[in-house]
């Protein structure tokens, strides 16, 4: 079983910044694609950032030179950092992963959010 947890959720005033972080574990042979995605209250869940397993990277235009998406493969980690945050990006945050496990296979995983607030 693979699972991903996110942290780093938290209130910032606009103009601020703050750092997300999606660890996987469990019975990973390797992870594929990760992404970024959020869901703000009463709309739905749109793609926010990409990276590939050597690092390419693909950013909504919303955030696109605000956020930058990173990973650490060693430690099968994805990070967002986010800078310049504006009100409109409060939402809840989540990461998914395209992981290929040792026994069952490739799999998509989804972590279970953190709530990014950016008070005005």
């Amino acid at each position: 079983q693979v699972q991903l947890v996110e942290s780093g959720g938290g209130l910032v005033q606009a103009g601020g910044s703050l750092r997300l972080s999606c660890a996987a574990s469990g019975s990973i042979f390797s992870i594929n694609t990760m992404y970024w995605y959020r869901q703000a209250p009463g709309k739905q869940r749109e793609l926010v950032a990409t990276i590939s397993r050597r690092g390419d990277t693909n950013y909504a235009s919303s955030v696109k030179g605000r956020f930058t998406i990173s990973r650490d493969n060693a430690k099968n980690t994805v990070y967002l950092q986010m800078n310049s945050l504006k009100p409109e990006d409060t939402a809840d945050y989540y990461c998914k992963a395209e992981v290929v496990t040792v026994i069952n296979g490739n799999i998509v995983v989804w972590g279970q959010g953190t709530l990014v607030t950016v008070s005005s």
